[in-house]
């Protein structure tokens, strides 16, 4: 990608997009440029990543075709009145917060800008991330390829209208969080059984991707896919019953409700 990336802020998702993009090679570590407050987590983004940092926004403002604002909610308007001025006339403003609208930025800058908003998620260091993406109107459709195959270089993207985004932390920003404590139950039953920790961790993490990739890769419905395992009168659907009887799914929709609801708070506050 001939295109200069700009990360203003480094937290756990800017690293973990950089991580992805460096890994993948989409583009040479000397084309990103990233910015933190303190030395220390430029210092340590430098000698990770080998990519350009500074603890001044304005200075990958203006050197980025692609500035991607890594920073929390509230803090977006006050980084947007410090970058205005310098950004490029043709840069394309990313954020990956949630409840930033493509019309709060477009407000926020107060000029036509081309305004992208990505819902990514932390699998992303790992060439496993799930991003979701919209974008306005003066963004080209060349433009939103380049977006689409930079967040494809570590992961999937789908592109959804901006009306469903709110929708999204819960079923792919959020949801790893959910997905890690689903993995960490099943580990504790089986040291529950007797096996070693560190076994049981693997044995439910890969059984986890497996069942994942098979979901992706053959295009079967879940539930076919769960019939498969359950034979009749077996220990499989005797785990299934107990675990609709104890209110998996219920528990899982609350939880995806709770996340949107949340989400939707951000946006309006």
């Amino acid at each position: 990608m001939n295109k200069t990336i700009g990360f203003i802020g480094s937290g756990k998702m800017a690293e973990a997009i950089i991580g992805g993009l460096v890994k993948s090679e989409i583009t040479q570590a000397s084309a990103i440029y990233a910015s933190a407050k303190t030395e220390e987590t430029v210092t340590k983004m430098r000698t990770k990543f080998g990519i350009n940092t500074t603890t001044n926004n304005v200075e990958v403002a203006e050197h980025a075709n692609i500035i991607i604002l890594a920073v929390k909610p509230d803090l977006h308007a006050s980084v947007v009145e410090e970058i205005a001025d310098r950004v490029k006339s043709d840069a394309l403003i990313v954020t990956i917060a949630a409840g930033i609208t493509l019309s709060f930025l477009e407000q926020a800058f107060g000029k036509g800008i081309k305004a992208v908003r990505v819902m990514p998620n932390t699998p992303s260091l790992v060439g496993e991330g799930m991003s979701v993406i919209c974008a306005n109107d003066r963004v080209e459709e060349e433009e939103l390829k380049a977006v689409i195959r930079l967040f494809e270089s570590f992961g999937k993207a789908e592109v959804l209208p901006e009306k469903l985004m709110d929708a999204v932390p819960a079923v792919s920003g959020s949801s790893p969080a959910y997905v890690y404590m689903f993995i960490e139950a099943l580990a504790d039953g089986a040291v529950k059984q007797g096996i070693g920790r560190k076994q049981a961790y693997t044995l439910a993490a890969q059984a986890v991707l497996g069942a994942a990739k098979m979901v992706l890769e053959t295009g079967n419905h879940p539930g076919e896919l769960k019939d498969n395992v359950c034979t009749p009168g077996g220990a499989t659907i005797e785990a299934v019953a107990a675990l609709e009887k104890n209110g998996l799914r219920a528990a899982v929709l609350a939880a995806m409700d709770a996340c949107t609801e949340k989400s939707k708070a951000l946006k309006d506050s």
